[in-house]
């Protein structure tokens, strides 16, 4: 019964697994829907090539891979700016707390494009190295420090003017 062998190594890899890969992908679109789509696009994939596997610890890196690689193409198609919801304004002038902190941190990055999103994602959510984010993006070093100095450049002009309920 190799087959279910290999079944329940999948599920036993996808339920302990799918949730941090959630909320990376989160981070990278912002929308709960869109995130659960980009994990199983990732998971699917992983799973048509599960039989080859034979490091099992190299499991995170393919699948992070695959869930940016996706994000990114989706964005070059257009998905993005066709899908992405309209910011609303936040109808309470209340007093910030680390989730509206949050909130506000979500949105700014939302508003980096895509690839320096990707970038700051795996650098700072993922604690990833230069090489290891050039690697699951397929560039060079310098590629990933020029992006990454450019998203965090974005990210902070987002931050210094959020939207506030007028």
């Amino acid at each position: 019964m190799g087959m279910s062998d290999r079944d329940t190594a999948f599920a036993e890899y996808f339920a302990a697994r799918s949730g941090a890969m959630r909320g990376t992908a989160f981070l990278l679109c912002g929308d709960w829907h869109r995130a659960e789509d980009l994990v199983q696009t990732a998971f699917t994939k992983l799973y048509t090539h599960w039989h080859r596997v034979a490091r099992h610890e190299a499991l995170d890196p393919y699948v992070r891979q695959v869930l940016i690689r996706t994000f990114i193409d989706d964005g070059r198609r257009g998905w993005w700016r066709r899908e992405r919801p309209r910011e609303t304004p936040i109808e309470q002038a209340a007093v910030q707390s680390s989730a509206d902190d949050r909130l506000m941190l979500l949105q700014a990055l939302a508003g980096v494009p895509p690839r320096q999103r990707a970038v700051l994602v795996l650098r700072y959510w993922e604690d990833m190295s230069v090489d290891e984010t050039a690697a699951v993006l397929g560039c060079s070093a310098g590629t990933v420090k020029s992006q990454a100095a450019r998203g965090l450049d974005a990210l902070r002009v987002l931050m210094s003017h959020p939207v506030t309920a007028e």
